[in-house]
């Protein structure tokens, strides 16, 4: 007898929730983990379509999932993050998308600055709103450079005698940036609009959601979108005080973000991409310092509000798998790159369920018997005992649909725990 819609909802979940738990499933679990443009392959449309396009996005997705039958899948809205209309209104200056200066045929590109300047660590510290709104907006959406010119907002607290500054929102360039944010928001309105509504349609045919919300942590913040790469790891020499200063500021931000993301979703799982704290980027004694205490403290604030943690551990963290020890048993799911899985097996079994490690490069060139051979390898070895969820190294752009199925179907035929 065929089970309902809302019975493979309830097993999936299950077999998704004892992996994480550290428990046995009755098989393990596979999902795709970041999917990224896959579907735009999958169903033979351009990346510039899926960002283009709701009614593309929502077909191409929904085709995907319900084709490929994953135990859980990672959030539409996430694996697109903007629609590429409301980039192209407020001229992001951080994001080149498919047919603007890069072919339709390539996923967007993040372009990396120095979007803050080394001596602003004061400016950002004391006021992270004001910072935001009249220095970093500007430098990062060109529609929006007027707002360089609104003054601190921080008067208003002032109450009737900081009324007077509210002129400052009445000229022609303040008017127009007011504009475009307005418009900007009512697209990624109207994107997330359809990604509810898939959500809403997946659930009802049987798929849970991998993460309700997204967060990251404070070293990455300044490092991704504020300072650089650069620019940070100069700061960690010259002005190491600031940098721990700032991450301490944006820390409740990020933790308030993750939960706020869970709790409107209902969707009690956070997905945590790690870009900086890998090896080759940082010393294990930068790790120590800058990195670990604030993605410890990120993670734990999570656990006790119920929320389970899905760090992304981009890059190799091989040289830091004690550190992951230190983390609460069966709360966590770790998703892995280029680690070794194996020694994370050996590390990690009693703290942490993995996740990830199925090579991109199989799933593109290589043969059917190389793909089954390598997913035999990850079920034996650390889907041994539970605590394993199937999935690849990072996002499938470019994976090939017919190796994927069958990666996808042998998991599933020989992943169950007898």
């Amino acid at each position: 007898m065929d089970k309902t819609p809302e019975q493979l909802y309830k097993e999936r979940e299950k077999r998704v929730n004892d992996a994480i738990q550290l428990k046995i499933p009755d098989r393990v679990p596979f999902w795709f983990q970041d999917v990224s443009f896959f579907p735009a392959k999958y169903v033979g449309v351009t990346p510039r379509d899926l960002m283009y396009n709701d009614e593309i996005f929502v077909s191409a997705y929904k085709k995907t999932i319900m084709d490929f039958e994953p135990d859980m899948y990672f959030n539409p809205g996430h694996a697109l993050h903007t629609p590429g209309d409301a980039l192209e209104i407020i001229d992001s200056k951080q994001v080149i998308v498919p047919g603007k200066e890069i072919s339709p045929y390539h996923t967007f590109q993040f372009i990396e600055g120095e979007y803050m300047k080394p001596e602003e660590y004061d400016d950002l510290i004391s006021d992270p709103t004001g910072y935001t709104i009249s220095i970093y907006i500007p430098r990062v959406l060109g529609s929006m450079k007027a707002f360089s010119k609104i003054p601190p907002i921080t008067g208003l607290l002032l109450g009737y005698f900081g009324l007077p500054l509210i002129s400052a929102f009445t000229t022609p360039e303040i008017l127009s940036a007011i504009d475009s944010f307005y418009n900007a928001g009512k697209a990624i309105a109207r994107h997330n609009s359809a990604v509810s509504l898939l959500i809403k349609e997946l659930r009802e045919a049987g798929f849970p959601l991998a993460c309700g919300g997204i967060t990251i942590t404070p070293f990455d913040v300044l490092s991704d979108t504020l300072r650089g790469m650069k620019g940070l790891m100069l700061d960690l020499y010259r002005q190491p005080d600031k940098v721990l200063s700032a991450m301490d500021k944006l820390l409740p931000m990020l933790i308030g973000l993750a939960k706020t993301g869970a709790k409107m979703s209902g969707t009690m799982r956070i997905f945590i991409p790690l870009h900086r704290g890998a090896h080759g980027f940082l010393s294990l004694k930068q790790f120590e310092t800058f990195y670990w205490p604030g993605l410890k403290k990120l993670i734990m604030a999570l656990i006790e509000d119920g929320i389970t943690p899905c760090p992304f551990f981009e890059g190799d963290y091989t040289s830091r798998l004690e550190f992951l020890t230190e983390l609460p048993k069966g709360k966590v799911l770790g998703l892995f790159d280029a680690t070794d899985i194996f020694k994370a097996k050996e590390i990690l079994k009693n703290t942490m369920c993995i996740s990830g490690m199925m090579p991109l490069s199989l799933l593109q060139v290589g043969t059917p018997e190389e793909v089954k051979e390598y997913a035999k390898k990850l079920i034996d070895v650390v889907g041994k005992d539970g605590g394993f969820i199937m999935g690849p190294r990072s996002a499938m752009d470019e994976c090939d649909p017919k190796l994927v199925k069958i990666w996808a179907d042998f998991t599933k035929e020989y992943g169950v725990y007898r």
